[in-house]
């Protein structure tokens, strides 16, 4: 599985571990990545999604899985999470 955030896109840095005497050695900066249950207001259904602890709060923020989905570019998206996007305009169509 990838350590890859599947709404914003977010993955593993990579830079230096220095030392006090200066010595620099690789070392990789892992994403905070958590295993979420998130609503879908327009699905009526929960979506189980492996995103970041920053997209949780962006999430939050934006007022739900349904509007972050809808503002958010699909390049950022995963395949999957573009997946449900479509779905949710989809249904959001049909109740228009």
């Amino acid at each position: 599985m990838a350590r890859r955030c599947e709404l914003t896109g977010k993955s593993v840095q990579s830079g230096n571990n220095v030392s006090h005497a200066n010595n620099k050695t690789r070392r990789r900066f892992l994403p905070n990545l958590c295993n979420v249950s998130l609503l879908s207001d327009a699905l009526g259904q929960q979506v189980r999604m492996r995103i970041s602890a920053h997209a949780l709060r962006s999430v939050e923020h934006r007022g739900g899985l349904d509007a972050f989905l809808l503002k958010a570019r699909d390049t950022e998206l995963s395949p999957r999470a573009q997946l449900i996007k479509r779905q949710v305009k989809r249904k959001l169509a049909e109740a228009a």
